[in-house]
């Protein structure tokens, strides 16, 4: 399963992914962990410290290495300058698994409070004026884009803020995204932006509560949200020791939200993957980059990467 957590900047998304991240490993559920927030903060809140976080190697940084990887020798691919974030799979190219050993994993992959973990890397001061961040985001697009997750493996991305994941068709690459949401109108905002670009795309969009404090705050989600409001989680002294550095095992957090965990982790493991529409949505976000911008950039008619004969699924690796 691949799991996205996003919402408005601030609502606790980080917090909330780390927590959900941790609760799989807990229960001895094999997760990886992805850090595509232009803010980076996933690291630290899994348990590394700050300097710990900095010296991770990064997927944009390894953007040449992981094109030249997935590439293969699919011949619809002419060369690694002509792939782009949305470049789907074809014969010939190659796909990984959340933990296999390749040289993707070993170049960019590091374990991080027992999790394995990849970062996308964060806006440097040499980007600024001159770059955008989905440059970096590209390289965890491109990655999905290959991967084949199994039965009981679990990919969790860590989302940019608001509707911001919108930019490219990242936001098709999951089976559930969560969206946390605090009890607060700019918060059910965002909500509503998400829900409404989602819909015609199948997306599977969850809300989870979250800083909540009393009743009140639940009926106004309740209200405002409705029926996509699975559970929410209440003010965490569990999660105010992470932030100052004391961290806690996870079967130490407060039981409600405990249970409003075991809720998420239920939700996700009732959806079964229609690797048909992931393939043929992949494929309809390339097309429309490569109209918009990718050919152009190419120098070539990147449709032609399409492979109309290729069917991805688990198959590929069995």
């Amino acid at each position: 399963m691949k799991i996205a957590f996003v919402g408005k900047g601030g609502s606790g998304k980080t917090t909330l992914a780390s927590l959900f991240t941790g609760y799989l490993a807990d229960a001895a559920r094999p997760v990886l962990a992805i850090d595509a927030d232009i803010n980076q903060h996933l690291a630290v809140a899994l348990g590394a410290s700050q300097d710990e976080a900095h010296a991770l190697p990064t997927l944009g940084e390894h953007m040449g290495l992981i094109k030249e990887y997935l590439r293969g020798d699919n011949p619809r691919i002419t060369d690694t300058a002509s792939m782009i974030k949305t470049t789907p799979p074809g014969r010939g190219s190659r796909l990984v698994r959340p933990f296999d050993d390749n040289p993707i994993s070993a170049a960019c992959f590091r374990s991080v409070g027992g999790i394995r973990l990849a970062v996308t890397g964060q806006f440097e001061e040499s980007d600024l004026g001159v770059a955008c961040y989905h440059s970096k985001v590209g390289a965890a697009e491109l990655l999905l884009n290959h991967m084949i997750d199994g039965d009981g493996e679990y990919v969790v991305m860590d989302m940019t803020a608001g509707a911001d994941a919108f930019a490219s068709g990242l936001f098709t690459r999951f089976d559930v995204t969560f969206l946390v949401c605090e009890p607060t109108l700019r918060s059910v905002g965002v909500y509503r932006q998400y829900a409404d670009y989602a819909r015609d795309f199948g997306v599977r969009l969850v809300v989870v509560g979250n800083k909540v404090t009393d009743a009140e705050d639940v009926e106004f989600l309740s209200t405002e949200v409705g029926p996509d409001l699975l559970g929410w989680m209440q003010a965490s002294g569990h999660v105010r020791a992470a932030e100052r550095g004391r961290a806690r095992p996870i079967g130490e957090l407060e039981v409600h939200n405990l249970a409003t965990l075991a809720s998420m982790l239920s939700t996700v493991d009732s959806v079964d993957r229609d690797w048909a529409r992931y393939q043929r949505q992949g494929v309809e976000f390339h097309l429309r980059n490569a109209a918009a911008w990718g050919s152009d950039r190419a120098g070539s008619d990147l449709a032609a990467q399409v492979d109309p004969d290729f069917v991805f699924g688990p198959a590929l690796t069995s």
